[in-house]
């Protein structure tokens, strides 16, 4: 009876998602996603969907089609292309929620990437590579004292999103976890 109910409510939730968002962020499903923290309800959260521009280093956090913020990203140092293996230094592409907040890590906060989805598994399994995981947005190293603005100017992850402390707890305040993340070059 349960898993009925949870079944159900995972389709209305659905239903309610694709008339609010954009058809091609409303069609996300993502059978990989877990959530280890509840989400809370918050009035300030006010963003349907996050946007990454790979190419440009930005993030734009949406409400419907209007950007609510825009963050200047720093990905890993080999940024062009889709993640395929651990290691690779690239940043996933794709549709992707965010699944769950990370208060204790060597960065400043973090919330973590629903990666590896099933397909991002299977084609790794078919290159016989490990996809690897644990891809986040996060804020700066804990222990790194320099200015903000000088370490967000290159790209120095290893395939993670990387945005200032400060903009970190603003994201954290205005974004839901299972919110959709949509990731593109």
């Amino acid at each position: 009876m349960r898993k009925l109910f949870l079944f159900v409510l995972i389709l209305f939730t659905q239903q309610c998602l694709a008339s609010t968002l954009p058809a091609h962020i409303a069609s996300l499903t993502s059978p990989d996603v877990t959530t280890s923290t509840p989400p809370e309800l918050n009035v300030n959260k006010i963003v349907d969907w996050v946007h990454v521009k790979k190419s440009n280093r930005r993030m734009f956090l949406m409400q419907g089609e209007s950007v609510v913020r825009e963050y200047r990203i720093a990905l890993g140092s080999s940024p062009r292309g889709h993640k395929v293996k651990q290691g690779d230094q690239k940043t996933p592409e794709g549709h992707y929620r965010l699944s769950f907040i990370m208060e204790n890590s060597a960065f400043h906060r973090s919330m973590h990437i629903s990666y590896p989805n099933y397909r991002d598994k299977e084609h790794a399994d078919r290159l016989g590579f490990d996809p690897g995981g644990d891809i986040k947005i996060h804020g700066l190293k804990n222990d790194d004292d320099r200015d903000p603005q000088f370490i967000q100017s290159f790209d120095w992850t290893d395939g993670c999103i990387a945005i200032s402390n400060e903009e970190m707890d603003e994201f954290l305040a205005l974004v839901e976890i299972g919110t959709p993340i949509f990731i593109e070059w």
